[in-house]
């Protein structure tokens, strides 16, 4: 279990997504983008594309120690609507392995899958309906940690997302130092 998955789909919110994956590879983690699309060219919300490592057929679940779904519109959407996405979610969760989930995913991939019951989430202002829906207590703060998940609120949380991130699977140690190399 080394690797760090970062699910891509059409439509994803850039920031949330390349700022995590930055802030990850600048604490060692072995992070790695994924394609949910039948190519590795994934286009984000605001026109950028991006090229994923890897294709979601070639994931490898028990090499997994977290999931991340970015959020955006129509990317949490379109998360939501891969199966082979959904069934990994399930698995790690079973298994009660990480996840963590930011801006619109908290409530449109995870609620509906039953991950977030019981536990405290927050996501993008205007969904937090769906969040309930699923049997999260919503919170109204930047990034939520509770047990095996973390989800955030939106674009501009971001950073304090990835380094909570960071924080759960390096330490604080390495948060902290990430944290003082981007000047926070």
């Amino acid at each position: 279990m080394n690797k760090t998955y970062l699910f891509l789909a059409d439509g994803f919110e850039e920031i949330e997504a390349i700022a995590t994956l930055d802030l990850l590879r600048r604490a060692g983690v072995n992070a790695v983008t994924v394609s949910i699309n039948e190519t590795l060219a994934v286009k984000g919300a605001h026109g950028v594309e991006v090229a994923a490592d890897e294709l979601i057929a070639d994931v490898n679940l028990e090499e997994a120690n977290m999931l991340i779904t970015p959020g955006g519109m129509p990317g949490s959407s379109n998360l939501a609507a891969n199966a082979k996405l959904c069934e990994m979610l399930s698995a790690q969760n079973a298994r009660e392995g990480k996840i963590a989930a930011i801006c619109a995913a908290p409530a449109v991939v995870l609620a509906p899958l039953g991950i977030l019951e019981g536990h405290d989430a927050t996501c993008y202002p205007g969904f937090e309906g769906a969040l309930k829906a699923g049997g999260a207590y919503h919170k109204n703060q930047r990034v939520v940690v509770d047990r095996n998940i973390i989800t955030a609120n939106g674009p501009s949380s971001a950073i304090p997302f990835a380094l909570s991130i960071i924080e759960a699977l390096k330490g604080q140690d390495a948060a902290d130092k990430v944290a003082a190399g981007i000047l926070l």
